[in-house]
């Protein structure tokens, strides 16, 4: 039997990152700030205040600066201490204080497969999976929403939000069974990138996952699909058949910083939340705005 309390989490992050190219020839993808914080620390601060305790992180080739910066650094941790830069040094230290763990993905084979390298380091566990192209502000961490839904179904549990049917060939779409109360909904399957017009909803998978470990039943016999890679959204299928899986509609505002304009958008809104940024960020926004039409006009 299960444990029905959720402490692991997995976070894929084997990706090539072609999109951000040549930025991403020899930087990860989840290494690029958003401001002056890489991406994926902004996953792995929403797992941690989840009550998450442990983390694995699926790595690839080029990867280990993630390592790098998860890890400490003693001779500049004793520099900022002799200079008396202890703002800076609680901000090196707030990196290391993290039980993480390291796996590598041989081969890109897709989400499925990097999913199933963690099947060791969760056991018998319900587990979250946190992609890195999404980033999520909410007032209860999306993740710790996901896990309050699990403790009250005990069942893997996606996390889903609406979006415009235009963009849906774009992310896995669920097909609705029936919608219950507080967001959740019962769903009789789950389409990857449906052809434009072709989609069930607009109820879009985004970047968060709870589940139960029979999943890894599914991944370790799941037949390679489009690119030759095994994709998590057939394995959710199958166990769909076999358990309940859910859909929740979860609350907050999802930053997607997996393509160039969401990550330009992303670094902007982010900016313009911070007290020692805002207000010369907006002066310089709108002096960008008048030089950009007054080069129009020209």
């Amino acid at each position: 039997m299960a444990s029905k309390i959720v402490k692991k989490a997995v976070i894929p992050a084997a990706g090539l990152g072609t999109r951000f190219l040549p930025a991403t020839k020899a930087m990860p993808k989840e290494m690029l700030p958003i401001v002056d914080k890489p991406t994926i620390q902004y996953i792995i601060e929403e797992a941690v205040e989840s009550g998450i305790e442990d983390i694995l992180i699926v790595t690839g080739k080029g990867k280990r600066a993630i390592e790098d910066h998860f890890d400490s650094v003693p001779e500049l941790e004793q520099i900022l201490i002799e200079k008396g830069k202890s703002e800076f040094l609680k901000l090196v230290e707030e990196t290391t204080n993290i039980n993480i763990h390291f796996i590598r993905q041989s081969k890109p084979m897709g989400l499925g497969h990097a999913v199933l390298q963690a099947k060791a380091f969760v056991g018998n566990e319900p587990f979250v999976v946190m992609l890195g192209d999404d980033i999520v502000q909410a007032e209860i961490p999306c993740t710790k929403q996901l896990i309050e839904q699990y403790e009250k179904t005990e069942s893997s549990i996606i996390g889903v939000q609406p979006v415009s049917r235009d963009v849906t060939h774009r992310y896995g779409i669920v097909d609705p069974h029936e919608s219950l109360e507080g967001g959740l909904h019962k769903v009789d399957s789950f389409v990857e990138k449906p052809d434009p017009g072709t989609e069930p909803s607009n109820l879009a998978i985004l970047g968060r996952y709870l589940f139960t470990p029979q999943i890894f039943n599914f991944l370790e016999t799941q037949v390679p699909g489009a690119g030759g890679e095994v994709q998590l959204t057939d394995a959710i299928t199958r166990l769909n058949d076999s358990e309940r899986v859910y859909a929740y509609e979860f609350e907050g505002k999802r930053y997607d910083v997996g393509e160039k304009l969401g990550f330009i958008r992303t670094t902007l809104e982010f900016a313009l939340m911070r007290n020692d940024l805002a207000e010369d960020v907006k002066t310089m926004m709108k002096e960008l705005l008048i030089d950009s039409e007054m080069g129009a006009m020209q």
